[in-house]
C-alpha cells in the first residue's frame, strides 16, 4: 500500500472535525490534533483544518516517521494507522514486539530488518494484538473502545493473504 491510498482509508476512521471531552487529543481534524497541526505550522481554526494540509502533516509525522515505505507491504498501513492513533513511539513499540526485538520505540536497523525478514501478514497479526491489548487496558477504553476495536478489526480483515 502507498501512502495516498493509505491516507485514503485511514480517513474512514478518523471523520472529519471532533472534540469529544474525554479525548486527550483535544480538538482533531482529519485525525491531526491541534497540537500537531501547531507543530507543523497551521494556525487556524481546527474546524477547517483543509484536508491537503492534514495529509501533508500525515505524511511527514506519521508516514515517514515509521519509515513506511521500508516496511513489507502487508504492514505499511497497520503501523501508520497505530502511528496517527496512538503515536510514533508506540506504534514502533508494536512493532517490535511483533518482530521480536526490544522494544525501545525507536526505528533502527535491527528492527528493520526483523520487520523485513518476516512475513509481514503473520507481523501484523501480532502487532494488532499488542495494539488491542494495550488499547484495552487505557482508561479511555469505556468512552472511544468500541471504535478502537472496530479500527483495529477493520484492519485484521483487510488483510491480504
Amino acid at each position: 500500500m502507498e501512502f495516498d491510498q493509505a491516507f485514503g482509508r485511514l480517513l474512514g476512521h478518523e471523520g472529519d472535525f471532533v472534540d469529544h471531552p474525554a479525548d486527550p487529543g483535544g480538538a482533531t481534524r482529519w485525525g491531526i490534533t491541534q497540537r500537531v497541526a501547531r507543530e507543523y505550522g497551521y494556525m487556524g481554526d481546527m474546524r477547517t483544518l483543509p484536508q491537503e494540509t492534514a495529509k501533508a502533516i500525515a505524511r511527514k509525522a506519521y508516514w515517514d516517521a515509521v519509515q513506511a515505505d521500508s516496511l513489507p507491504p502487508s504492514l505499511r498501513f497497520d503501523v501508520f494507522d497505530a502511528a496517527y492513533n496512538s503515536g510514533v513511539r508506540q506504534a514502533i513499540r508494536w512493532l517490535q514486539r511483533a518482530v521480536f526485538v526490544t522494544d525501545d520505540g525507536i526505528f533502527g536497523p535491527k528492527t528493520m530488518m526483523a520487520a523485513q525478514g518476516y512475513n509481514g501478514n503473520a507481523i501484523a497479526a501480532r502487532f494488532n494484538g499488542h495494539r488491542l491489548n494495550m488499547l484495552a487496558d487505557l482508561v479511555t477504553w469505556k468512552d472511544f473502545g468500541k471504535g478502537w476495536a472496530r479500527r483495529v478489526a477493520a484492519n485484521l480483515i483487510a488483510a491480504k493473504g
